[in-house]
C-alpha cells in the first residue's frame, strides 16, 4: 500500500474521525440535521473551524451559474 502524505491529509483524517465518532454514538435512524449538529459539535471540540449551512456560488467560465448550499465548510 502507498502511504502518500497530501497538504490536508491531517485535517482529512481529523474530520473523518469526527464523523466516526458521531456515527459510534448516535449510530442510524436520525435526521439529517441531527448528526449536522452533532458533527458541528464534535468538529469544535477538536478545534477544527467550521461553518454550517454556506452559501456559495457555483461558476462556470467566470460566470456565475448557480449558488449551492453546502452542509460544512471548513
Amino acid at each position: 500500500m502507498i502511504n502518500r502524505k497530501y497538504k490536508y491529509s491531517e485535517l482529512t483524517s481529523s474530520i473523518i474521525g469526527a464523523a466516526m465518532e458521531v456515527h459510534s454514538h448516535l449510530g442510524n435512524g436520525f435526521q439529517e440535521v441531527i448528526y449536522q449538529r452533532a458533527l458541528s459539535y464534535e468538529l469544535s471540540l477538536r478545534d477544527i473551524d467550521h461553518a454550517r449551512e454556506v452559501d456559495m456560488d457555483v461558476m462556470y467560465k467566470d460566470v456565475q451559474v448557480e449558488k449551492r448550499r453546502v452542509d460544512f465548510l471548513i
